[in-house]
């Protein structure tokens, strides 16, 4: 797709700031405190050195780390950074995280950025976010201490700074790499005031929490593509509770729920917006048997009786592709497959003792996805660590599929 087809951009289902030291690395992008002392020295020219190269900051240590932090991705982003040398910024792929739960670490990142360009407004964002940081650890505490005192929390502190940031998007957009750098510190920022809000949902709504997520995740996406130009075309890397429209899935029929998938069409319409789902029978899976517990390898149970899985591994076939859009897919097949079925969703939590219950849900194919990928047995990805880092559990990250 993107040596054939002229996509720019990989947006993931990850937080922003750790996928921005994967950007900077495949992009060959300084940090803002190395472009500052280039800029006084008159030497522009990015120098190669990338987040991934700090120790300090190693990227993707939430949970799940295996999600990100394994072979198939680090061969992936060796192979960007290879593709990106000796293109103009402004031609390269870049690296892009979708998602809000990097409360505390964008946070940081905003008043690292600042210190780069505006210490006085550095020291106004501390101020600011210094009541908020102190429960960067433990959002969920945050989100439930609103809901059952009368605590207003921290939303006033929080806009401010992202309207005084704004305010000087001219200013601050000229100091570094073309407004590369701005830009950046815009969506932390951004991500600060959803992620805040988002905490405090989370206890009282469930469903608007999955809604604001995803929105959160589109509106990046928007800003992405506005600011790499009007060529831009974007993959979005995610999961397939995220990415197929979730008109045709029990998400939007029983709990109004819209996703990232459905906003995509909305806004860019058929044509423009194509949904691709992926799916297996049996092989193995990464994964974890509880939230927040050591990734194990686990065998993938086949599908059961009236689920899309069952009926892709009855064709024999050990792997195809299917264009399910409508004049592009024999008519036959496609009404066949446009019989309310069964459909799996394994997400970074497998439970395969209560396989029905906890990872199947109703789903309409044709209308979920433009295109589907099957693998009749797959192969679990090769993670760089098995065991979780302690941090905080994001409670309902996969909800609802993911137990």
């Amino acid at each position: 797709m993107i040596e054939k087809h002229g996509f720019n951009i990989v947006a993931t289902e990850s937080d922003w700031p750790d996928a921005e030291a994967v950007d900077r690395c495949v992009r060959h992008r300084p940090r803002p405190d190395v472009a500052s002392t280039e800029q006084a020295d008159g030497n522009m020219q990015p120098s190669g050195r990338s987040d991934l190269d700090d120790p300090e900051q190693p990227a993707f240590l939430r949970f799940p780390t295996w999600m990100w932090r394994n072979l198939e991705v680090h061969d992936f982003v060796e192979w960007l950074r290879k593709f990106n040398k000796g293109l103009d910024s402004r031609e390269t792929v870049g690296f892009y995280g979708l998602d809000l739960y990097s409360l505390g670490t964008s946070m940081q990142a905003v008043i690292q950025y600042l210190d780069s360009v505006d210490k006085d407004m550095a020291n106004i964002a501390r101020e600011r976010y210094a009541s908020l940081m102190s429960w960067a650890d433990h959002p969920h505490e945050y989100g439930l201490e609103t809901l059952v005192s009368g605590f207003q929390g921290y939303e006033k502190d929080v806009v401010d700074v992202l309207r005084r940031l704004l305010r000087k998007r001219l200013e601050y957009s000229a100091a570094h790499w073309d407004g590369v750098e701005f830009h950046s510190g815009e969506q932390n920022a951004r991500l600060v005031r959803d992620a805040e809000y988002y905490y405090k949902t989370l206890y009282y709504a469930r469903d608007e929490s999955w809604n604001l997520r995803d929105s959160h995740m589109f509106e990046t996406l928007v800003r992405i593509l506005k600011h790499r130009g009007p060529a831009s075309k974007a993959i979005v890397w995610a999961h397939n509770s995220h990415v197929g429209d979730a008109r045709a899935t029990s998400m939007g029929w029983e709990r109004e729920e819209h996703n990232i998938g459905q906003l995509c069409k909305e806004a860019f319409g058929e044509e423009k917006a194509l949904n691709i789902g992926c799916s297996g029978n049996t092989g193995t899976v990464a994964a974890a048997k509880n939230w927040d517990s050591d990734m194990c390898v686990m065998r993938v149970n086949p599908g059961i009786s009236n689920s899309y899985e069952q009926i892709m591994h009855a064709t024999g076939l050990k792997n195809f592709a299917i264009d399910l859009r409508e004049g592009h897919c024999n008519k036959e097949l496609r009404d066949a497959l446009a019989e309310k079925r069964l459909e799996r969703f394994i997400g970074v939590v497998y439970r395969p003792d209560t396989e029905r219950q906890s990872h199947y849900s109703s789903a309409v194919l044709p209308q979920q996805f433009d295109g589907f990928v099957w693998f009749d047995e797959t192969t679990a990805v090769k993670a760089m660590e098995t065991h979780q880092p302690e941090n905080p559990p994001e409670y309902d990250e996969t909800w609802p599929f993911g137990l």
